[in-house]
Order: structure tokens, then C-alpha cells, then sequence
């Protein structure tokens, strides 16, 4: 099995994907990672982990990553995945999912980076429902936005902080 995480890193070290956080110099936009417990915890473990944080180290600039705390394999589920999304029990699910809140909001990163779909869904519905002011925001779409090829209809989830970057 293979992540797309571990090709982004590995295409970003072969330089096959261009990335650079020159973008974010002056900014300074900070950004927090989630690591997703499918892919981090239960199968692919810290060295998927370790590739995540360098591709977005690559596309943000290392000073604007602040990396949660505990991390990697040790990081708490957001609980969001396992059918839970679906399952009905939103006021279960977002207090569970507090735990996660407040472990993103201890970081005072400005985004959380969520490479998994549920983990976005999630931490989002978390931000927008308990108030928390952080957007959360695709791999993908900070990756597009580094190389410069990030389309104006694909900034749904940038805050007006970066909605024009790159325009």
C-alpha cells in the first residue's frame, strides 16, 4: 500500500513536484497538521507521518508549521471517521471531537491541515460549530497554491487571509 502523501514527499525531494513556500514568507500564515488515524495510526505509522510534515513544511515554510501536541502515532482521533459523519450522532461526535479542538487551538496555529476527508469534515464542522475561528483547509489546495495553479473556484475553505494569493 502507498500513500499519496509519501509520493507527494518523494516527487517534492525528486523536485517532480515544484513546491515552495515563498508565498508565505512575508504572510506568515501558520499552519497545524491533523494526522489521520487510517493512515498514520493503524497503517502506515510515523514514517507516513514524518512525510506529511516535510511536504507541508516544503509548502508553508517550516517557521509557519507548528505541529500539535502529542503527534504522529500518538495524535488523538478527531472523530470523524468510522461512520461517525454518517451516523446521526452529530452532538456525540462533536463532543468527542472537542478533545481534538482543543489540541488544535493550544497550537494558536492560524489553519489546520486535514489530508484526510473525514478529519477535514470533521475539524471543520468542529471550528464552524463551537465558534473556534480557524479554517480548515485541504492538502491538496496549499500544495496547488504553492506551485501557483490553484484555481480561483478552489479556495472554498481559505480564510480572506489567503483567498487572493496567487491571483
Amino acid at each position: 500500500m502507498e500513500s499519496i502523501i509519501r509520493l507527494y514527499a518523494r516527487w517534492i525531494r525528486e523536485g517532480k513536484l515544484p513546491v515552495n513556500s515563498d508565498w508565505n514568507k512575508e504572510l506568515g500564515v501558520t499552519f497545524t497538521v491533523q494526522d489521520p488515524c487510517q493512515l498514520v495510526r493503524k497503517s502506515l505509522h510515523d514514517p507516513v507521518a514524518e512525510d506529511l510534515r516535510f511536504v507541508v513544511k516544503s509548502v508553508v515554510g517550516e517557521e509557519n508549521f507548528i505541529d500539535m501536541w502529542p503527534n504522529r502515532s500518538n495524535n488523538y482521533c478527531c472523530g470523524g471517521g468510522g461512520g461517525f459523519l454518517q451516523s446521526g450522532f452529530a452532538e456525540e461526535r462533536r463532543q468527542y471531537g472537542k478533545i481534538k479542538l482543543e489540541q488544535i487551538l493550544r497550537t494558536k496555529a492560524d489553519y489546520c491541515i486535514a489530508p484526510c476527508h473525514n478529519c477535514h469534515s470533521q475539524i471543520h464542522d468542529l471550528s464552524e460549530h463551537f465558534e473556534a475561528g480557524f479554517p480548515v483547509v485541504h492538502l491538496w489546495t496549499l500544495i496547488c497554491l504553492s506551485l501557483g495553479i490553484l484555481g480561483e473556484n478552489e479556495r472554498e475553505y481559505l480564510g480572506d487571509d489567503l483567498k487572493e494569493v496567487g491571483l
